[in-house]
């Protein structure tokens, strides 16, 4: 294919229901990819289906080997490679000889509740207790403030480890370094040139840094902390009369916080979540047990599973709740409070959905006006809404709008806001930016996601200051909004079998999607509504098989329209194939995310 030339339309979609060009999903010419494909399937042994999903994600020979076979031991790097890594260790191995009482700062969302979790329980390994602080989100907002660090000096903490957050907290940490009060930061937001007056900074994204691990959540650089504090007190003969802890119990705890990071799930990510899922499934973490139970979910947890099942509740606490209930959880070791936490999530999650519905019906009007001006970024104001949900409101915003979207919850002339970005747009660069520039009172993140606080009078200045700053990025990300295909199936080529195949190229998430396929032609046998707002249907083909379909929050989309409207006509749909237990049964189940009218 001639250099730049655009592929053709997947089934002829240029436009399909969701507003979307169905595009073969490719590194480059997707001929040259299905060749690589077939070439590594023979070498390793592969269905060629397989060989063509690892071409789309870029594999060669050289590399399908770790890419199917992702090995901690290999990929696992030296901890000490990280700046301040090192004096971080010194510091809390002195604490541990010294007996310092200690706390850990986490963040409430799931990164940091793993992250404080992960911490938790390795020191009560060691036998030592660790205070767990996590602020309130409403009260206190994100990240360590100068009241809480004091507080918990004055309790006689000594040394305080901040995780998933401290990188922009320069005030706070200035305030505690004044009373005499220990910090080591773990985070891995991106930081500004000047960092927080701390014992130690470890951030794989610090500018001075050249690591190339700067995709790990908080949870991964936790982990590499612990790896490095037990190599030093093995050095220093703690374990000499006692057992090490085992670090590779913990990694569920590091698979889940990664997941629902949604950082990219390649490299050393994707060999702590292949890892780690397999921790999981052996059910060992109570609290996650329970929390699995109370979801109802039966079969061993997948990536879907830890991002979509498990990781909502344990951040409903801190959404609607309590923040400080998901950590709690992770740590339970009594089945009994374990269960009565996972239950008070599941009831906080069910809250969140309620709350999320109405700041979304509440927000989307505004967000869909300023696309259709053009403007490169939404930005959606509104007073009372839920703090706690304008992460998820943002991240439906982009979802139909194609663009980057902040929504900010107003209250006494402050607002809250959750940014979430687009491939391509560095939103944290731009909200750090805007900041630095006087426009906000706080602010900071990562390229997918940030988050800020802003004078309500600032609101307009801000939104200006940030489509000017992501205006050129948006554009050279496209304007056409693109639906990644990997390859077309009829209803009848949509087997378990392809299905259980399929699974070879997971764990799926960030960096590494989900396989998404189009049927052709598929016909829509039945459908009826489910749930509050979901489609159900039966698809057919000319050879008779029958396959059970969902398409998830399309009542009254376009999508849901047309499958409930179809009574028996054909559709092409797009989506994922996933595996169906229910009831011991082993079938498999399509998940649509798309349709659109059959051409010809």
């Amino acid at each position: 294919m001639p250099e730049g030339a655009i592929p053709p339309a997947i089934l002829g979609v240029e436009l399909s229901l969701g507003g979307r060009r169905w595009q073969a999903r490719s590194t480059g010419d997707p001929a040259a990819d299905e060749r690589l494909g077939m070439a590594m399937a023979q070498r390793f042994g592969l269905p060629d289906i397989v060989g063509r999903l690892l071409a789309n994600r870029g594999e060669t020979p050289d590399s399908a080997a770790d890419f199917l076979e992702p090995s901690l031991k290999r990929m696992l790097p030296d901890p000490s490679h990280l700046r301040d890594m090192d004096a971080a260790v010194e510091r809390i191995a002195a604490a541990l000889e010294k007996g310092e009482p200690m706390a850990v700062f986490g963040d409430y969302d799931v990164d940091g509740a793993t992250s404080a979790a992960l911490l938790h329980r390795y020191f009560a390994d060691l036998g030592v207790p660790l205070r767990l602080y996590v602020p309130d989100r409403v009260a206190e907002g994100y990240g360590p403030n100068a009241e809480a660090l004091l507080r918990l000096h004055g309790e006689g903490i000594r040394l305080v480890m901040t995780v998933d957050c401290g990188i922009s907290a320069h005030e706070p940490l200035a305030a505690a370094q004044a009373a005499g009060l220990d910090v080591v930061v773990l985070d891995h937001h991106v930081a500004e040139p000047a960092l927080p007056p701390a014992v130690a900074v470890v951030n794989p994204n610090r500018l001075d840094e050249d690591s190339p691990h700067g995709t790990l959540a908080a949870v991964g650089v936790t982990f590499l902390l612990l790896v490095a504090l037990n190599r030093a007190l093995r050095g220093r003969g703690r374990f000499e009369n006692r057992p090490e802890p085992d670090l590779m119990a913990l990694l569920d705890l590091v698979a889940l916080g990664t997941v629902c990071d949604v950082v990219p799930l390649t490299g050393l990510n994707r060999a702590l979540v292949a890892r780690g899922l397999a921790v999981m499934a052996r059910r060992r973490n109570i609290g996650l047990a329970a929390l699995a139970d109370v979801a109802r979910l039966s079969v061993p947890p997948g990536a879907y599973h830890a991002g979509f099942v498990l990781g909502p509740r344990v951040n409903a606490g801190g959404r609607v709740g309590r923040a400080d209930l998901g950590a709690r959880l992770l740590t339970a070791d009594n089945p009994a409070e374990a269960r009565r936490l996972a239950e008070r999530l599941d009831g906080f999650n069910a809250e969140r959905k309620a709350i999320e519905r109405a700041v979304l019906a509440a927000a989307l009007e505004g967000a869909e006006a300023q696309a259709a001006e053009g403007l490169p970024l939404v930005l959606v104001a509104g007073e009372g809404w839920h703090p706690g949900v304008i992460g998820i409101v943002a991240s439906r915003i982009v979802e139909r709008t194609a663009r980057p979207a902040c929504v900010v919850a107003l209250a006494d002339g402050t607002g809250k806001g959750s940014c979430r970005s687009i491939p391509g747009v560095d939103l944290g660069a731009a909200v750090i930016a805007a900041r630095q520039a006087g426009l906000l009172l706080n602010g900071g993140g990562h390229r997918m996601a940030a988050g800020l606080t802003v004078e309500a009078g600032k609101l307009g200045a801000l939104h200006r200051y940030l489509c000017e700053r992501v205006e050129g990025a948006v554009a050279a990300a496209g304007a056409v909004r693109t639906l990644g295909i990997d390859a077309v199936l009829t209803p009848s080529g949509a087997t378990r079998a392809l299905q259980e195949q399929i699974e070879r190229v997971g764990p799926f998430g960030a960096g590494n999607p989900e396989p998404r396929f189009a049927l052709s032609g598929a016909r829509i046998a039945k459908a009826d509504v489910v749930g509050d707002s979901h489609v159900r249907c039966f698809l057919t083909d000319a050879q008779g098989r029958r396959l059970k379909a969902i398409a998830f929050r399309s009542l009254g989309e376009p999508l849901g329209d047309a499958l409930l409207n179809a009574r028996g006509g054909a559709l092409n749909l797009a989506g994922k194939l996933r595996a169906d237990d229910w009831k011991g049964r082993e079938d498999v189940q399509f998940q649509i995310d798309d349709g659109a009218a059959v051409i010809g």
